[in-house]
């Protein structure tokens, strides 16, 4: 994988957009993962279509459970071993 995108940060929606956009222009293979409360930026329908098109796209169950109670993740829930597996395949991480 090129680059692993980990948003953790709630203020990360539209850069993470842009980031996203311009890895498909270029033919990336990225992955992004969201933590902390950095998921909160799935609130935005146009981060969530961005998002999705990652080749991996993984929400940390717990800090979703911690920040988006009651609502349904629009991503694939993981955890942090999720995360560890995409860090030891990307080639760049890109922390927002």
């Amino acid at each position: 994988m090129d680059i692993l995108i980990l948003i953790t940060n709630p203020a990360a929606g539209g850069i993470a957009a842009s980031l996203a956009a311009a890895c498909k222009r270029a033919g990336s293979e990225w992955a992004v993962f969201l933590t902390n409360d950095g998921v909160k930026v799935l609130s935005e329908n146009t981060v969530v279509n961005a998002l999705k098109q990652a080749d991996s796209a993984i929400v940390c169950q717990d800090s979703w459970g911690l920040h988006m109670a009651g609502v349904e993740c629009p991503l694939e829930l993981g955890s942090q071993t999720s995360n560890s597996g995409l860090v030891s395949l990307a080639k760049q991480i890109v922390s927002l």
